[in-house]
């Protein structure tokens, strides 16, 4: 077996140092001119860039608008459910001139407010990506339920039913009026 001879190992170093140092050299040379760009390039990139802007914009407020809607309208049937529970647990300690009846009347009262207070924070926090038909809907229970509410709180065992029914009804069509706008519910 034969060893390198360091001369040519030094030789073989040596132009590979020397041809390194041209093509880098030759790559340093400037080309002389102005740079241009080519107009129509320009205007197809920055139709492109926006419809990208627009779609993405467009795809984040339609899963902000599913969030909103699949978020106020599933806890919509359990929040407003409650408030139902309670009014008609007053309502039958009204009709049967219960010894409970004050208790009952101010749970069904609570009960309610709670249930607006629930519905009107999950619209605020939709933050308008709810659609605006749906939004009104929520909004109309809020005000159903809270005047329910107050028309509870002035009854008393010889009060006139008929501002009470009013309420009732009201709430029970502004309810039945989400249930029917939320989808698949």
């Amino acid at each position: 077996m034969r060893l390198l001879d360091a001369r040519r190992l030094g030789l073989a170093c040596a132009v590979v140092a020397v041809t390194s140092g041209l093509v880098v050299a030759g790559c340093a040379t400037q080309i002389p001119g102005t740079p241009t760009t080519d107009a129509a390039e320009v205007a197809a990139y920055q139709t492109e860039a926006a419809a990208s802007s627009s779609a993405a914009a467009a795809s984040r407020a339609a899963a902000a608008e599913a969030k909103a809607i699949s978020d106020n309208c599933t806890q919509f049937p359990t929040t407003t459910g409650a408030g139902v529970t309670a009014y008609n647990e007053f309502v039958s300690a009204h009709d049967s001139n219960a010894g409970d009846y004050a208790d009952k009347r101010e749970a069904a009262a609570t009960t309610l407010d709670n249930a607006a207070t629930k519905v009107e924070s999950g619209v605020t926090a939709a933050a308008g990506a709810l659609p605006a038909e749906l939004a009104g809907k929520f909004t109309d229970y809020v005000m159903a339920a809270r005047a329910l509410s107050a028309e509870t709180r002035k009854m008393t065992y010889s009060s006139p039913v008929g501002r009470l029914n009013e309420a009732s009804r009201t709430i029970n069509q502004a309810r039945t009026a989400v249930q029917e706008a939320c989808p698949g519910r």
